[in-house]
């Protein structure tokens, strides 16, 4: 009664669903690990935003790349801005989506080296090109408070980091290309300043990173295991209806019909 399963017809639908099982099963996997990483990142975030802040001199050192172990460390230097060369980062969002600038602004410290200091979220003028209004910072020196960050990369960013841009304008916050521009030696990263806060709200503070949603990952590994279980149940759901199908035809077809009944 079964070998109507050696059909071709049948014999495709066996092989599409021998081939979904372990797709969906490695698809819940990969979503698993997906949730796994959000996690850690997390954990990672709040405990480097909760960290007592130490020198960013004690972090990083020119050159340095640094690792994910210590992104969002809290950091504090020292110095005196050098708003000469202060230079704003394009295509850059606030809070609320808007499209603006950072305000990237280098800090001197005491030995020479340079710390880039991003200051926060600028709107733009009206004409794209200009450089854009920003507040002065502070003068004389200044101790700030920030996140550590990794210097950023067309690679791991996903910016593309366009020539022949206006006047003191970047697509990315990389502490060799502003070593070349400065001609100094510049530490690897950068610090979003959290503290002090700027006079009148402007550069606007950058928010700290999320570290409270977990996203839907697991809800997405969950739903693709179950799909992977539902195709040989549903497989043999349909092979069970064919069977009772086919069974179903073959009486129809071996029952004689009936004679009328004679008329008086």
């Amino acid at each position: 009664m079964y070998r109507f399963v050696l059909t071709r017809q049948w014999v495709c639908l066996t092989l599409i669903a021998l081939a979904l099982v372990p797709a969906m099963i490695k698809l819940g996997f990969w979503q698993y690990h997906r949730h796994e990483h959000r996690v850690a990142q997390n954990e990672l975030i709040a405990a480097n935003l909760s960290a007592k802040p130490v020198p960013m001199t004690e972090m990083t050192s020119p050159g340095h790349q640094v690792p994910r172990a210590d992104f969002w460390r809290a950091v504090t230097a020292t110095g005196t801005y050098d708003s000469a060369h202060e230079v704003v980062v394009r295509m850059r969002t606030d809070n609320d989506d808007k499209v603006g600038f950072h305000v990237l602004t280098p800090l001197v410290l005491a030995d020479g080296r340079v710390v880039l200091v991003n200051r926060g979220w600028v709107a733009g003028g009206d004409d794209p090109r200009a450089y854009p209004p920003v507040p002065a910072a502070p003068s004389g020196e200044v101790t700030v408070t920030g996140r550590l960050k990794a210097d950023e990369t067309s690679g791991g960013s996903g910016i593309k980091d366009r020539k022949g841009l206006p006047d003191r304008q970047v697509m990315l916050i990389n502490s060799a290309q502003q070593a070349k521009y400065l001609g100094e030696p510049v530490l690897g990263g950068y610090m979003e300043l959290t503290a002090p806060a700027p006079a009148g709200g402007s550069p606007e503070p950058i928010a700290d990173p999320d570290h409270d949603s977990i996203g839907p990952h697991m809800a997405y590994a969950v739903q693709w295991w179950l799909f992977a279980a539902a195709v040989p149940v549903g497989w043999l759901v349909l092979v069970r209806r064919e069977k009772r199908d086919r069974a179903a035809a073959a009486d129809a077809g071996a029952t004689p019909e009936r004679e009328p009944a004679p008329t008086a």
